[in-house]
């Protein structure tokens, strides 16, 4: 499966394209003129320009943005594509969104990234180091990044941030345990696709450990670690971590959950308090589908177990595979 739709809602605003050099964003024709340009405060304003072709860079977009828009009313902003993103980084972007923080001051949500394959596959996307955002922006409530290759992540301290994803084919472990030492009091959603070593991912449990203990998250109550190949290593300490009694959900989908981590799942601490437990994209047994449907669906708990995954069999060995990779 690839990444094969854009955005469409962000911050509970609708995605609205800024219009290109053209009249165009690059992927939708007709949209408005600048004098028909939306209230700021209205949409969730997607930037972006042709990742192969382009007749502006992202950063002229930007500032024809700024020009056009009145930004002190912008809530929600999102990046789409930039020119060559499959070999050159989001360092410019970083630091050309840092550099308005004092235009943007009602800024909420910010997302960076927002490609589909067309574009650029997801773990083709190269990205940069991106806390400096939510160090410039301590009014962010949302923040959400798409692609792996040079992601990089230092702690911070965020009073605000209610909910942040990480989108990726491979994540780095440095990525991880930056999160993980992250203060993040009032974050209530953590999204993270961890991927397959073959597209850079590295994370192990043990770097889940801070984010499984939960002690900087008091508020977490939606966890997803999710798209990743060590699912049932993730399951199996999960049935044991703190942070699970204050959940309302839980994600482990897209991944390579076997009866294995589905077992230890059903063995550990309680998920009868859970509103949904997302399993889908699995690779479980139908005798472990219905003792989770039961035991589970019986407590009320919402279970997802579509996506019954069969493992492939060759070299004398089963392999299974995530959801979204290259």
């Amino acid at each position: 499966m690839t990444v094969n739709h854009y955005l469409r809602e962000l911050y509970g605003l609708p995605v609205f394209d800024f219009p290109g050099t053209d009249g165009t964003e690059g992927r939708e024709a007709g949209k408005p003129e600048a004098e028909e340009l939306p209230d700021p405060a209205s949409v969730a304003w997607r930037i972006s320009v042709g990742s192969y072709e382009a007749n502006e860079s992202w950063e002229e977009a930007f500032a024809r943005f700024t020009a056009a828009v009145d930004t002190a009313g912008v809530r929600a902003l999102i990046v789409g594509s930039w020119t060559d993103a499959y070999e050159s980084g989001s360092e410019s972007i970083v630091a050309a969104l840092v550099a308005a923080r004092d235009r943007l001051p009602g800024l909420r949500a910010l997302f960076i990234g927002d490609m589909t394959y067309l574009d650029c596959e997801i773990s083709w996307i190269n990205q940069s180091r991106l806390s400096p955002l939510l160090e410039a922006y301590p009014g962010l409530e949302e923040f959400g990044a798409r692609g792996g290759t040079g992601l990089d992540f230092l702690p911070v301290r965020h009073a605000r941030l209610r909910s942040l994803t990480v989108e990726t084919g491979g994540l780095d472990a440095g990525v991880v345990r930056g999160i993980g030492a992250s203060d993040l009091p009032a974050l209530e959603r953590l999204d993270l696709w961890l991927g397959s070593a073959e597209y850079g991912a590295s994370t192990t449990v043990s770097d889940l450990g801070p984010i499984l203990a939960g002690d900087r998250l008091p508020r977490l109550r939606h966890l997803a670690l999710r798209n990743s190949v060590i699912q049932d290593e993730i399951a199996v300490a999960l049935s044991g971590a703190p942070v699970v009694a204050r959940l309302e959900s839980l994600d482990l989908s897209m991944g390579t959950l076997g009866d294995e981590g589905a077992e230890a799942l059903l063995g550990g601490r309680p998920l009868t308090h859970l509103k949904k437990l997302d399993l889908h994209h699995h690779y479980l047994s139908e005798a472990m589908r219905e003792r989770l449907a039961a035991t589970l669906g019986a407590a009320g708990v919402e279970v997802d177990l579509s996506g019954a995954e069969v493992p492939d069999s060759w070299d004398d060995r089963e392999h299974r595979y995530v959801a979204v990779a290259e």
